[in-house]
């Protein structure tokens, strides 16, 4: 463990999670703006040869490979965080009360290999994922990753043959995987400005409309895209000691306005980190931001020798945990939502009886 007056420099607790940190806070400058900006015009003639290579590489693709069980997807259009974990979450949950056996896929972004394998409560993050760890541990479903989602859930069903539905923890672009449902999570950024990668955030072209068995979810405050959908904002009033969230105590949460009134750092590696640093001043927290790369691994503490209290997001928390005891008091804040009963009892259509 790293000492707490010598810690790691911050944005450098992957080896290079500095440098990528930089880049995707360079893109996030223009990308979610409402209308593309001069540097995303210089980009965009990459956007259009992005988007015809998606488009051949989608027609040259086999038919999607069925799966033992159907499949739920949960994805963007866009990159980096908006929401998509806490639904994936909440849609388990919901399955589950509906008396249905989940489980969930992942490709596993930021691990190390591209077998399949299946995370455990204890696995390493860099074996399985941090947020396929999260949901593992948050929901005690099965969680298989792998870079064949199709590969994936047959070797879930065959381990776990209880299972009668799959979610997609991501997925809407991995045409080889086929599905029942989607849902589609947008934060309030919606679709930026919308370009395609790189000169803007979307991994596809907007559509003016979305099938009848794919809909939309806005995690944030409002609608932001012309796409009808459902509001449903992430619950963010209590925190948890480190500690206590590591070992699956809920009742130790304090209010999120319990740290109101001191200095705390807020370290976020995630897609978005500008919108958790945004979240908690909102609550009316005084912070000193931290952002890390997306998916960013913590060989040592990564906060400045000076630091005395942290607040951080659970896809965080999974990898600091490892480092266990803490040098400084560090709080997890969980980001729950609940998913509107029209929206679960649609789903559900779309699923045979249960057996």
């Amino acid at each position: 463990m790293a000492a707490a007056d010598s810690p790691a420099r911050p944005g450098a607790a992957a080896g290079g999670a500095g440098r990528s940190g930089r880049a995707g806070r360079w893109f996030a400058s223009f990308w979610w703006r409402a209308s593309p900006s001069p540097a995303a015009r210089l980009l965009q003639p990459l956007s259009w040869l992005y988007r015809a290579l998606a488009a051949i590489a989608r027609a040259a693709a086999p038919a999607p490979a069925a799966t033992p069980v159907p499949v739920l997807v949960v994805g963007n259009f866009v990159v980096g965080g908006a929401g998509k974990t806490p639904v994936v979450i909440a849609l388990v949950r919901a399955l589950q009360a509906a008396g249905r056996r989940p489980g969930v896929i992942s490709r596993g972004h930021g691990r190390a290999g591209a077998g399949v394998y299946e995370a455990g409560t204890d696995s390493p993050p860099q074996r399985s994922g941090d947020e396929p760890l999260l949901i593992r541990r948050r929901t005690g479903v099965p969680v298989f990753v792998g870079r064949r989602r199709a590969e994936a859930a047959a070797a879930l069903c065959a381990r776990h043959a209880q299972v009668d539905v799959l979610v997609s923890d991501d997925g809407l672009q991995h045409h080889a995987l086929a599905r029942v449902g989607e849902i589609v999570v947008f934060d309030d950024r919606g679709a930026g400005n919308g370009l395609l990668l790189p000169a803007g955030p979307l991994r596809q072209p907007l559509p003016r409309a979305l099938p009848r068995n794919a809909f939309v979810l806005y995690s944030g405050e409002r609608t932001s895209t012309p796409l009808p959908g459902m509001v449903v904002p992430r619950r963010r009033d209590a925190v948890v000691p480190l500690a206590a969230w590591a070992r699956g105590e809920a009742a130790a949460a304090q209010p999120l306005a319990s740290l109101r009134g001191r200095r705390v750092t807020a370290l976020a590696g995630i897609g978005a980190p500008e919108q958790f640093f945004r979240m908690l001043e909102a609550a009316g927290l005084d912070i000193e931001r931290l952002p890390c790369a997306d998916h960013a691994d913590y060989p040592q503490w990564p906060w400045p020798g000076r630091t005395r209290e942290v607040v951080t997001t659970e896809k965080d928390a999974v990898k600091l945990a490892l480092l266990l005891p803490a040098p400084v008091p560090v709080w997890v804040l969980p980001l729950d939502c609940d998913l509107p009963p029209p929206l679960v009892s649609a789903l559900l259509a779309l699923l045979p009886p249960v057996r």
